[in-house]
């Protein structure tokens, strides 16, 4: 094709319909593209696959104490169009608006107070999606637990000193009190004979301080239980963890096999860690204080400070990271550099473990369990001097507000000892923006949050609670059971 050709054919590209006499090479003057040349195939304009942008202009990030109805703004561009913006707070729709200016508006009213994130993300007709605009604010008001949602604060009263609870299958309650009673919640109540009373030290921190059930309670009805014994018993005082036979509501008498018995506590009552739960993987995993020692939490020949890890039967497990080179209980260790473990939960399904390590002077953490990690203590507290080899938190907050408040890691959360942790299922009767989270709670503050794996794990509000909570989990029916000292909280939706 000659030059000549080739112009005409972009002549009669960009006056098509019109009949243009263009000759080309060998061909006809009259008869437009002759010879062997072929016409000119139509280009198709290039697809939109460019996203729009958005930013969030209101709320402002790190706006605190909002109450009432608070405006949501946006503005948005894109190299067509943008044909809408929807708004969420907390990962719940919050409204949308296909017109500029962008706008939407959230009651306050309808959220626990406390940390929320609101969020605004822009489409255009090509279907193109921006990222999401963010901000972290602080909502003021009363509101305990968020619209749609309901909270009894007396759905189990008369506990003394409660410490742990588990569920089983056929919907009863097993409780543990520090005292050294196992209560057991059943039809509606609490049933006056205990499921087993046990002889305990409770000073400090010390007493009966987990509890679970076989993966098969109650077809194999085993109940675990960890409690430090008195100082009569053989090896002093110490945290042992023992099996008994249910039948039925109480314990088979003399059934008691004591599985494992941890090392002599020092004179120090606190960090006895505590819970016990059975993963996934048909193992017993057990949460072990580092009895005020800090230094045990790093010695791969101690239990202390660490999460172990054994068979339903006590013995230990052979393919546990330290197995081969270790001795004795240190063979149990799966995870280590734990302060205060005092509780920690499994999620169903993908048994993925989350450690829930009580601070010292500056940082609650929650930690992704993995086996052989280190989580630091005591050269690293939430995430600061977390170093090589060291496996930072997945969230941490603050025992006080950053400069400015909001700001830095944890948000707008404080508190002085996590306590209580669970993961809700991923069916439920929670909407679906619940479902996958982990809930957990402050002993001190006594509140319950909530980490949204779906987004990046932002942690926001959830409830405020009148008992200090120390166990958390979802009960039979799909209702989040939060066990406080004194008391048991159920919160439900509808």
């Amino acid at each position: 094709m000659n030059a000549r050709s080739i112009a005409c054919q972009l002549l009669l590209a960009l006056t098509a319909p019109l009949l243009l006499s263009c000759g080309g090479g060998g061909g006809s003057a009259e008869g437009g593209v002759g010879g062997n040349e072929s016409p000119a195939v139509p280009v198709a304009a290039p697809s939109d696959t460019a996203a729009p942008q958005v930013t969030l202009s209101a709320p402002v990030n790190l706006a605190t104490d909002l109450t009432g109805v608070v405006a949501l703004g946006a503005t948005a561009s894109d190299n067509i169009a943008v044909t809408r913006v929807e708004f969420q707070v907390d990962g719940l729709a919050a409204g949308a608006d296909d017109t500029a200016p962008f706008t939407a508006s959230v009651n306050t009213a309808d959220h626990a107070a406390g940390q929320h994130v609101v969020r605004a993300r822009a489409l255009d007709s090509a279907g193109n999606v921006s990222a999401w605009a963010t901000a972290t604010v602080k909502f003021g008001g009363g509101a305990a637990v968020p619209a749609g949602f309901t909270k009894n604060d007396r759905f189990i009263t008369g506990l003394s000193q409660a410490t742990a609870a588990a569920q089983a299958t056929d919907g009863r309650l097993f409780i543990a009190e520090q005292g050294g009673a196992v209560r057991v919640f059943k039809a509606g109540g609490l049933l006056p004979q205990p499921f087993v009373r046990l002889a305990v030290d409770a000073s400090g921190e010390r007493g009966l301080i987990g509890i679970a059930l076989h993966p098969d309670f109650p077809a194999t009805p085993y109940v675990y239980l960890h409690h430090t014994t008195t100082p009569q018993a053989a090896g002093g005082i110490h945290n042992r963890i023992s099996r008994f036979t249910a039948q039925g509501d109480t314990a088979l008498p003399s059934s008691e096999l004591v599985l494992v018995d941890l090392p002599p506590l020092s004179a120090a009552t606190n960090h006895n860690g505590g819970a016990l739960h059975f993963g996934t993987d048909g193992k017993l995993y057990v949460g072990v204080g580092e009895n005020a020692d800090p230094a045990q939490s790093q010695n791969l020949g101690s239990p202390l400070g660490k999460l172990l890890r054994f068979n339903d039967d006590g013995s230990i497990p052979a393919d546990n990271p330290f197995f081969s080179g270790q001795q004795g209980l240190a063979r149990a260790i799966w995870a280590y550099g734990l302060r205060n473990p005092f509780s920690f939960a499994v999620q169903p399904g993908t048994g993925r473990i989350y450690i829930n390590d009580a601070g010292a002077n500056t940082w609650e953490e929650i930690n992704a369990g993995a086996a052989g990690a280190n989580f630091g203590w005591p050269g690293s507290e939430g995430p600061d001097n977390a170093g090589a080899g060291v496996t930072a938190p997945l969230f941490a907050y603050k025992h006080s507000d950053a400069v400015p408040p909001g700001s830095g890691p944890g948000g707008f959360f404080t508190g002085f000892a996590i306590a209580g942790g669970t993961f809700y299922p991923a069916s439920g009767p929670f909407a679906a923006p619940y479902r996958n989270n982990y809930f957990f709670a402050d002993f001190v503050r006594r509140f319950v949050g909530r980490l949204d794996a779906a987004n990046g794990n932002a942690a926001y509000a959830f409830a405020s609670l009148a008992d200090a909570p120390v166990d958390m989990l979802v009960g039979t029916d799909g209702a989040l059971l939060v066990l406080g000292r004194t008391s048991v909280t159920r919160i439900s939706s509808p």
